[in-house]
């Protein structure tokens, strides 16, 4: 197994981009990395750590796009961008199979439709981020950002069958429940767009739709998917995200606000950090950009060394699967059925 990973573009560029690198090596012994970006810089940073030198290949690439390039420029402007080249080697090297990035997120998406492609059928790649559930579990959230502009029913139907292939792949989850975001869970709810996609959804065949969801239920861990349009899912996870961080810090805040408060923290403190733990969103990896002819997983841009290794876990599962053929099967039986081929 071979990955290519973006080490420039995130705010942590390229030092968590390298550390989660080797770490991601020492869990798989198959694998093999290709490292893009700034080879001196790059290589400064490997020089940190103990590794297989044999894993690890370095291609020097001496641009960095980053989050104030429009996306169109990055493409055609920046061609020897770590972005650019790691993509590259995606679509022309056989052995790789699979891209990790925590660079700018409109211009992966760009490049990746441009030079990668689609799988037929799928009008548009989506994001699909994961967020931890009260019960243990995880729900993703599909799409999340990839697609921002105006949406159709049928758009959000392959948004739903891209993220469910991805959760039985990637995840084992045998009948990912599947629920609509929407403003109420009755079925009448919501605008057109919502109470026409709750009709198709209702409607196909070997797929567990269980209606409606509110945000509030995001992570009651009722669902493993939630389908939705671009804005509105990129609008739930960051707030989710947000309300987590902003939390631990009010609760770290009230801890030293009294001496009797540190006391009973102290009695505590194992369960503060597992909580810690549990609702910090970098220990669930990135988004997979959904619908490509081939795996692309995109970190946050504030990425840690723990963010970037979870995503390379990521791309490892995915690689080697065969979720895109039973994507395109799926997409192609909805397509036909509403005549949209």
């Amino acid at each position: 197994m071979k990955i290519a990973v973006d080490c420039f573009g995130g705010d942590k560029s390229p030092g968590a981009n390298v550390e989660g690198a080797v770490w991601a090596l020492d869990r798989h012994d198959d694998l093999e990395l290709v490292l893009t970006g700034d080879e001196a810089k790059i290589r400064d940073e490997l020089s940190l750590y103990n590794y297989d030198t044999d894993r690890i290949t370095v291609v020097h690439a001496p641009e960095i796009i980053t989050g104030d390039d429009k996306p169109i420029n990055a493409i055609r402007l920046k061609k020897e961008s770590s972005m650019v080249k790691a993509i590259r080697l995606l679509r022309e090297d056989k052995d790789i199979g699979a891209v990790v990035s925590t660079g700018a997120s409109g211009a992966l998406i760009g490049i990746a439709t441009i030079r990668i492609g689609r799988i037929e059928g799928v009008r548009r790649p989506a994001f699909c981020p994961l967020l931890p559930t009260m019960t243990g579990g995880i729900v993703g959230v599909c799409d999340s950002g990839a697609n921002v502009e105006a949406v159709t029913p049928e758009t959000l139907v392959h948004n739903a069958i891209l993220g469910t292939e991805y959760l039985k792949t990637a995840y084992a989850i045998e009948s990912p429940r599947v629920a609509l975001l929407n403003v109420g869970t009755e079925a009448h709810k919501g605008d057109e767009l919502r109470q026409k996609t709750y009709q198709y959804l209702s409607e196909l065949d070997n797929f567990n739709f269980v209606g409606n969801m509110e945000s509030r239920d995001l992570l009651s861990g009722k669902y493993d998917l939630i389908v939705s349009d671009a804005f509105s899912g990129n609008v739930l996870v960051k707030s989710v995200e947000g309300t987590a961080v902003e939390l631990l810090k009010k609760i770290k805040r009230d801890i030293y606000s009294k001496n009797l408060y540190k006391m009973g923290a102290l009695l505590m403190k194992k369960m503060f950090k597992e909580e810690k733990e549990f609702m910090n969103y970098q220990n669930y990896g990135g988004s997979v950009l959904l619908g490509c002819e081939k795996v692309i997983v995109k970190g946050h841009g504030s990425s840690s060394s723990t963010a970037v290794s979870i995503c390379i876990d990521q791309a490892y599962r995915m690689a080697n699967s065969r979720m895109n053929e039973n994507v395109a099967s799926a997409i192609a039986d909805f397509n036909r059925q509403q005549n949209l081929e």
